[in-house]
């Protein structure tokens, strides 16, 4: 179980009190001390981000206190993925770090934000939070895709979640990865990522097809079909290697695989 979202704020209060660098001292104070809680540390530091020369930052702070209000849960969600990253990310040496620096998680973030506004119907301004999300930190995620939590973007830069992909709770995407489709044709076209999955660095899943909850996609690999739970596939065209595991392999971020010519 993830911890409270209020263990959490707590656990960052004490990092940011006890942090003594000169120059993000400044920074600590008003993203994180100065607020009141996660949610508005949160919003601030989002509303700083997504902010622009078109929408101001004071209007996009009301627009995520606005969602944090209407969708309360998506806030312990937030707690949650931040959760991940600290026990399952090696470079996330506490919470505030990857809180105020690592960009697969503030792309989640924005992404949650701009699916609210999606099925609020109000899909022009959830695309300016995609476009912006997406120039900012390099991950494009359509505001229409359903992502779970606890989810672990590793690094996130050039991550790609079509229109009409899932990402269930615990998957964890590497850099690089496309969830996309095989064409321009409509309806539902993209993957199903289904719990505890792990996406390798590369790796391209095409089509409305599903990698089952454990399943472990080996960097770089072209998946073109589904692929059985609990189960490790590579290559281009991919497929399956080794025997069939038992653990989620993103709860330990185990990317091995077996040797390639190891094929059943």
């Amino acid at each position: 179980m993830a911890p409270s979202v209020e263990w959490v704020w707590g656990e960052m209060l004490a990092e940011a009190r006890n942090h003594s660098d000169e120059i993000l001292n400044p920074m600590l104070h008003v993203a994180i001390l100065e607020q009141t809680s996660f949610a508005t540390a949160l919003a601030f530091l989002l509303s700083c981000k997504l902010g622009s020369n078109l929408i101001n930052q004071a209007t996009v702070f009301e627009l995520i206190a606005d969602f944090q209000n209407a969708r309360p849960a998506m806030v312990a969600a937030a707690a949650a993925d931040l959760s991940a990253i600290r026990e399952r990310d090696p470079a996330a040496a506490n919470y505030v770090c990857p809180f105020l620096f690592f960009k697969g998680f503030h792309s989640i973030q924005s992404y949650r934000i701009a699916h609210w506004l999606w099925r609020e119907n109000r899909k022009s301004l959830a695309c300016y939070i995609q476009s912006r999300a997406s120039e900012l930190f390099a991950v494009d995620i359509h505001p229409a895709a359903v992502l779970g939590q606890r989810i672990l973007f590793d690094h996130g830069t050039g991550i790609v979640v079509g229109e009409t992909a899932v990402v269930e709770d615990d998957v964890a995407l590497l850099q690089n990865v496309t969830l996309g489709g095989t064409g321009k044709g409509a309806g539902d076209r993209h993957p199903k990522i289904r719990r505890g999955a792990v996406i390798g660095t590369g790796a391209k899943v095409l089509g409305n097809i599903e990698v089952g909850e454990g399943a472990k996609v080996g960097a770089g690999s072209i998946v073109l079909r589904s692929v059985a739970p609990f189960t490790t596939v590579v290559g281009n065209p991919a497929r399956m290697v080794g025997e069939r595991h038992v653990d989620l392999p993103s709860l330990t971020m185990d990317q091995s695989v077996p040797p390639a010519d190891f094929v059943i």
